[in-house]
């Protein structure tokens, strides 16, 4: 990056990370570092939420996902907006009236301390292990510009956001996210405006995505049934729904969010928004991806967009046929590009028999390309048999630091890191106020201060954040980002999501019976997980459904003294 870049992206963070702290003033005790004085307005409720969801992880996974996968990702979404209703009319009213802190309060006062102690486990490490992989994804930035180990730039990333979570609390995280929204949209909004503009004279906007369609890019929906398909209409509507419903009306990291607005109607009106804009903008951010994706049709990618890999086996005894593999990607490139042009033509003379004949001729050439850059792959791995295959996580990274203008670099760099840190913030301070309202208030020291529970929830903030900046330091092992974290999800909210469907709806379900069947439900969709008997986004279903069935039948069997629900409710 150039001085300009590195000037934009400094003053950036350091803004941020000064606002947040001035905005947040002084926290005396524990409602005010956990909950903000519950003073927050929808417009702030809104936009936290959604940076809570849009990590690094979205700005940098996304684009790359879309080039390699399509535009199919979009479907996941698709039951957002239905949870958005069910989380409005259900989870937040009884929420606000109990004047919890945590979700998990709740399910104590419905069932008994040990439901509440497992589904709050639950969620701290399923929280825990995502937060690492969302800490880590900013690091791969640093670590692609300076040409560094991600283990240097992770442990930098994760000491920046601990120490204005720390300081701030949760008033600092929202007023921060706001901003950080707000640039994020700007930037991105440009990043694709940029893209269009590098294309090649004579093809627009419509040229790129006719000609990403034809290689299998413009697969925004599938209406086919199949269990085994990650992405379709009826996993999206159905498992997005489960899966969507759980996170944002269980995950601690989105309930936080929304308790921080100042009344019932506030903090629905933050979900709506989240609701309506989230599609849309996941949308636009995985049409980015393919923009991209039509942008080095034209113009040679590298073989593989992991620098730091390309420099590794470059440096080995495997550099001449790992260079002589790259000469030949130079020419089938060559080639592809001369089909692509050709297709272009096609697509101006209206001839459907010409346009037919191009698409056949590229998808031939984009094949053999596939093929030596795979050849590629296979060579790292056997020069290093730790090397990361994947990477899709440096495709939109690699394009905005080499071909968009300086100071935008800095910009969009900026944007990534925004995101991360909007999305680890909240994350830990969700884990922190977890771990001391559902473990150390209630089981370990439940009549100390609130000088001593606000002291507490700074070094529960510092521990989750060591521990989170440990998993990053591994998560180069696990692929996709954007896939990782929903995958995570998908072992565990089913399980959350289904204890708390039993608390609101089914009031003669006593706690015994519900825990037994959260146990048997969790190991079993471990399972199912790990022999990836479905796809991962049907295990939010399974999950919920299989503890409402199990609690069910075991209820008339498990002796339990008779407890009475809580009015309130």
């Amino acid at each position: 990056m150039s001085l300009a870049d590195w000037i934009v992206l400094g003053t950036t963070l350091f803004a941020i990370v000064i606002y947040g702290v001035w905005k947040s003033g002084s926290n005396k005790n524990i409602d005010q570092f956990l909950m903000g004085n519950r003073s927050l307005p929808w417009y702030h409720v809104g936009l936290s939420v959604m940076a809570t969801q849009a990590s690094a992880i979205t700005f940098l996974s996304a684009p790359g996902q879309a080039y390699s996968d399509g535009m199919r990702f979009v479907q996941f979404y698709f039951g957002l907006p239905l949870a958005m209703i069910v989380l409005c009319i259900t989870f937040v009213p009884i929420f606000h009236r109990l004047k919890v802190y945590t979700a998990y309060e709740f399910l104590e006062q419905r069932f008994d301390l040990k439901t509440r102690a497992f589904t709050a486990f639950l969620f701290l490490v399923q929280r825990g292990l995502s937060t690492g992989v969302t800490i880590y994804a900013p690091s791969i930035i640093l670590s692609t510009i300076l040409n560094i180990n991600t283990t240097y730039t992770t442990l930098f990333i994760g000491g920046l956001v601990i120490f204005y979570t720390v300081y701030g609390g949760s008033k600092a995280v929202s007023y921060t996210q706001m901003l950080q929204m707000s640039i994020i949209f700007s930037g991105m909004f440009l990043a694709g405006i940029l893209v269009v503009s590098l294309l090649p004279a004579g093809v627009g906007f419509g040229h790129a995505l006719k000609m990403a369609g034809k290689l299998g890019r413009m697969n925004v929906i599938d209406w086919k049934f199949d269990p085994g398909n990650r992405y379709n209409v009826w996993s999206g509507l159905i498992g997005g729904f489960f899966l969507q419903l759980s996170y944002f009306g269980t995950d601690q990291s989105q309930v936080g969010r929304y308790l921080t607005g100042s009344s019932v109607g506030q903090s629905r009106l933050g979900l709506i928004m989240n609701g309506l804009i989230k599609i849309p903008m996941q949308f636009l951010i995985l049409l980015i991806g393919v923009l991209v994706f039509a942008f080095y049709q034209f113009t040679k990618p590298p073989m593989f967009f992991n620098q730091y890999e390309v420099n590794k086996i470059e440096k080995s005894a495997y550099a001449p046929q790992y260079n002589y593999l790259d000469r030949q990607y130079t020419q089938a490139f060559e080639q592809k590009k001369a089909k692509t042009n050709e297709l272009i033509k096609a697509f101006d003379s209206k001839d459907q028999a010409q346009i037919d004949r191009a698409q056949d001729a590229l998808k031939v050439a984009d094949v053999q390309s596939r093929i030596i850059r795979q050849q590629a792959i296979d060579l790292m791995k056997q020069n290093s048999n730790g090397a990361d295959g994947n990477d899709t996580n440096y495709v939109f990274l690699t394009f905005v630091t080499q071909y968009l203008p300086k100071g935008l670099i800095g910009l969009l760099v900026a944007i990534i890191f925004l995101a991360s840190m909007g999305s680890t913030a909240s994350a830990l301070n969700s884990l922190a106020s977890t771990s001391v309202v559902d473990i150390y208030k209630r089981i370990i020291n439940p009549d100390a201060s609130d000088k001593n529970y606000l002291n507490v929830s700074r070094l529960a903030t510092i521990f989750w954040g060591l521990v989170c900046i440990g998993m990053a330091l591994y998560a180069s092992r696990i692929g996709n980002l954007l896939e990782a974290v929903n995958q995570l999800g998908s072992y565990i909210y089913g399980t959350i999501l289904g204890v708390f469907i039993v608390a609101f709806y089914l009031k003669k379900i006593k706690g015994n019976a519900v825990f037994i069947a959260a146990v048997i439900t969790e190991t079993v969709i471990c399972i199912l997980g790990y022999f990836d008997a479905v796809a991962y986004l049907w295990l939010n279903a399974i999950g919920c459904i299989l503890v409402i069935i199990i609690a069910y039948l075991l209820n008339g069997l498990i002796p339990q003294k008779s407890q009475d629900v809580n009015p309130g409710l």
